[in-house]
């Protein structure tokens, strides 16, 4: 019923951790499809000393070429319906599988799928905030734009994600331009088409202890053509709740480019077709009101404050 796809690069310390995870699963129709993107650590080792059962499972071996084509690559190798996918540095409790059935089970009708997970930072594990209403915890329908911008949890995060393979397909896969929200930029493509069925139970984990140099979310400034924010979503923009959800996340996001001057021709553009009076004060202030150097002072201030906090609670 499920391909699992697990696009690997570099993952040595973790690719270990996520595939006891998928096979310790109690529904047991699956396999299981590992891409090694180039590896030049011993990932590759790691995995074939796994002892991966023949049966279900496949090893891709490929140059690097990125997360969005090894994750591409290994939905082409796919056999099953329902494409699952996992990072190599993340792992699954050991009902999601059975537990993303009986979602399909139960809506039918939807073309994507997803749960709650756990994030799991500093040590500590956090509860995703999605926001769902009470009740959830037994599946049902999203609008999948206003309830991330609610609480600005992602309600579909890749490793708590199933898609079904001819909507990925027609989709055409993961954007492998995109460095920063391919993912985001896949999904909601598929959410503005189809029903997405929820599930807010936590059976996913998203480890973001994982050094930085190995995440795409860093300190890194991406060119236009690599980065979601930059993307054409063209008639999407004239739905309300994509164009509030989609302000949210970039009056947010920009803020480095902003200060930085990094795409500026770009930057300008976006922050010209804000609506300001639907976001928060703040941003306006950082935007439109206050010298950047200024706001870069605060920042600075802020993530000494955050830094300081982090020390005195562990």
């Amino acid at each position: 019923m499920f391909s699992v796809i697990i696009p690997l690069h570099n993952k040595a310390a973790y690719v270990e951790k996520a595939i006891q995870s998928v096979f310790s699963q109690t529904f047991r129709e699956f396999e299981l499809i590992v891409v090694n993107d180039g590896s030049s650590d011993n990932s590759l080792e790691v995995v074939c000393n796994c002892q991966l059962p023949i049966i279900n499972c496949q090893l891709i071996d490929q140059p690097n070429q990125g997360v969005s084509m090894a994750r591409n690559n290994g939905v082409k190798a796919a056999k099953y319906d329902y494409i699952a996918f996992l990072d190599a540095d993340d792992w699954w409790e050991p009902v999601y599988l059975a537990e993303m059935k009986k979602l399909i089970e139960k809506f039918p009708e939807a073309g994507i799928y997803g749960c709650g997970y756990n994030k799991i930072k500093n040590g500590k594990i956090i509860r995703a905030n999605i926001g769902v209403e009470p009740g959830f915890e037994r599946g049902g329908l999203i609008n999948y734009c206003r309830v991330y911008a609610k609480t600005m949890y992602m309600p579909l995060w890749t490793g708590a994600t199933v898609i079904r393979k001819t909507i990925f397909e027609s989709e055409g896969g993961f954007n492998p331009e995109l460095k920063l929200g391919e993912d985001f930029d896949l999904w909601i493509r598929v959410a503005m088409k189809y029903p997405v069925a929820f599930l807010n139970k936590s059976l996913a984990n998203y480890n973001q202890d994982v050094d930085l140099k190995h995440r795409a979310i860093g300190e890194k400034l991406y060119e236009p053509q690599e980065h979601m924010f930059f993307t054409d979503y063209g008639k999407l923009m004239e739905n309300a709740d994509f164009r509030y959800l989609y302000e949210r996340l970039v009056v947010y996001g920009l803020l480095p480019y902003y200060l930085a001057k990094k795409n500026k021709k770009e930057v300008d553009l976006i922050l010209s077709e804000i609506h300001w009076e639907n976001h928060a004060f703040k941003y306006r202030l950082y935007y439109k009101i206050l010298p950047k150097r200024f706001v870069q002072l605060w920042l600075e201030i802020m993530k000494l404050g955050s830094g300081l906090k982090k020390m005195l609670t562990t």
